[in-house]
């Protein structure tokens, strides 16, 4: 007996990426830095003089989930004083700023739950966390 069309149902297909892909290109071994804002910054010690920006555009490169978050904990450590601005090479804080794309993060962190690898959510999370402490030390000061 030949099944009607109304009683297959529907597929679902999993678009997610499960083989493994390289680290986008300056990002530091796993356990190379102590936060992932450090690990945006270039380590605890700062950014590396002579290697380029963080979100320089490097053509050719896709852009993923974590490269995207890794831009935007970037702007945020910029607005709080922790990382100069890549043009100018000046340290401004501007805490409005930083608290909207700190919130932004979590945003997607809040959207995107349950739709990423384990990876992207250890990282999105820590990153949050430690742009939330470092947040709360600048209002201190």
């Amino acid at each position: 007996m030949a099944e009607r069309e109304e009683d297959k149902g529907f597929v679902v297909s999993d678009r997610r990426r499960f083989h493994e892909e390289p680290a986008p290109e300056g990002t530091p071994p796993p356990g190379a830095a102590s936060t992932a804002a450090d690990a945006i910054r270039g380590g605890p010690s700062g950014p590396d003089p002579e290697a380029e920006p963080v979100g320089a555009p490097q053509p050719g490169r896709p852009i993923d989930f974590t490269t995207f978050v890794f831009s935007l904990g970037s702007s945020a450590l910029m607005h709080l004083g922790d990382a100069p601005h890549p043009e100018t090479g000046e340290v401004r804080k501007e805490l409005a700023l930083a608290k909207e794309t700190i919130d932004l993060l979590a945003l997607l962190q809040q959207k995107t739950k349950g739709n990423l690898t384990a990876e992207e959510e250890r990282f999105l999370g820590a990153l949050i966390y430690d742009l939330r402490l470092r947040f709360i030390e600048a209002a201190r000061s």
